[in-house]
């Protein structure tokens, strides 16, 4: 289910916002306390796998979960001892990860998102926050 929404640019690169996305995150917890706003993991595709990203994740106490990019193996792999080792992966809990892919593939059944009619961007953020909570009514 979605617990964070930001909106960009078509041509921005996902990367870039990806500590944004991170710290919008509010889960309420059941009685009182305050939201928890730190995931136990963070699962993502070869295009979140940089040093950047895996440091703010491992600097907040976030498990990681993201493959590495064949030319980041390979650079690795030419600085011999001093590449250090490659970073854990869980490979069992990365099969999780088509759970976001199909929320996506519901997104896209809504003609207004996937075809982004919308001039506005208030607008098409107002529409994918009304996919999200159709998603989590029908949960």
């Amino acid at each position: 289910m979605p617990i964070a929404i930001l909106l960009t640019a078509g041509q921005r690169n996902d990367g870039a916002v990806f500590t944004e996305v991170i710290d919008d995150i509010r889960v309420p917890r059941i009685g009182v306390g305050r939201p928890r706003t730190r995931p136990d993991a963070v699962i993502a595709d070869k295009a979140y796998s940089n040093s950047i990203i895996r440091d703010y994740l491992t600097g907040r106490g976030i498990k990681v979960v993201i493959p590495q990019k064949s030319n980041e193996k390979a650079s690795r792999k030419n600085k011999g001892a001093a590449g250090g080792r490659p970073p854990a992966f869980d490979a069992d809990l990365y099969k999780g990860r088509n759970v976001v892919e199909r929320h996506f593939g519901l997104a896209k059944q809504w003609r207004g998102i996937a075809t982004r009619y919308e001039k506005l961007a208030i607008t098409y953020r107002a529409t994918a926050v009304l996919c999200a909570v159709v998603a989590w009514l029908r949960k």
